[in-house]
């Protein structure tokens, strides 16, 4: 026999069921309301059941970007190209945070509550929303350290600023396009959940986090086409630094960005139907 369901996900299913009165049957009221319910919930364990609670979400890029600062700067006496380097960082890894959250907790959006998933009849995409969405949450909440960040440095805001919230947008869609792929794949593949991890410590070095576009060597001037999140995150820098454009990157991000989401749509469905025969 089977364990019995634990009080949290019983809550968790009630709330879940009573988020489905919310709204006619299929409507977009009722699908977002749900999710927003799944998210709030993980949001919940995540702050609440620690001493430090909401300092977790910015204690792990602020002390990564004091480590890259020193490293940089102090030890071998260089940066990425452009000033202020600290600023430059943690523009960079607040968002890449973000990516990294959502798409790792991705591939385990059907194992981490498998009794809800069992026995709830929401769409099985929700699963995907609930981790992107609760990540979006989460970087949201560190855009008081990015303001503080910008008074700090006294960074002039231009008209630049304006593609903030398109890449905001763009990286959601990115990581729900990642999500619905991802995530019944490394249920029938083992290892892709680990294959996953080694490729975002790969892209984490293809982005513009640490360096600019101009300190790649000329045979690697291509990987702003290939690599999403690196047009995501020079929009995000445009408000401050607008001499970063490149069109090219940004282009590509878009194209790659709405592909991979496209990709998701299309094989989610073939691909959930033997994943839910095995949970």
């Amino acid at each position: 026999m089977g364990r019995a369901p634990t009080r949290d996900t019983r809550q968790a299913g009630e709330r879940l069921v009573t988020a489905t009165t919310v709204g006619r049957q299929g409507s977009t009221r009722r699908y977002f309301h749900a999710m927003w319910l799944l998210s709030s919930r993980d949001l919940r364990v995540k702050y609440a059941t620690t001493w430090l609670g909401y300092i977790w979400a910015v204690l792990d890029p602020l002390l990564m970007c004091a480590i890259y600062w020193f490293l940089f700067t102090v030890v071998f006496e260089r940066h990425g190209g452009v000033e202020p380097y600290a600023m430059f960082l943690i523009s960079g890894l607040l968002p890449w945070q973000w990516f990294t959250t959502a798409v790792s907790d991705s591939t385990s959006a059907f194992t981490r509550d498998k009794k809800l998933v069992r026995s709830t009849g929401a769409s099985n995409t929700i699963w995907v929303g609930r981790v992107v969405l609760s990540s979006a949450v989460s970087y949201a909440l560190t855009f008081p350290i990015l303001a503080a960040a910008l008074l700090l440095f006294q960074m002039p805001i231009g008209p630049g600023i304006v593609w903030f919230p398109v890449a905001f947008l763009l990286q959601a869609v990115l990581c729900v396009g990642l999500g619905l792929v991802l995530a019944p794949l490394c249920i029938l593949i083992s290892d892709l959940a680990r294959v996953t991890k080694l490729v975002i410590r790969v892209l984490f070095f293809c982005s513009p986090i640490l360096f600019d576009l101009s300190h790649l060597p000329e045979w690697l001037q291509w990987v702003d086409r290939v690599n999403p999140m690196y047009g995501i995150l020079t929009m995000y820098r445009l408000g401050y630094w607008p001499e970063l454009w490149n069109t090219g990157s940004i282009v590509a991000s878009f194209a790659i960005s709405f592909g991979i989401l496209a990709l998701g749509i299309i094989v989610f469905p073939v691909l959930v139907r033997p994943v839910l025969k095995d949970l």
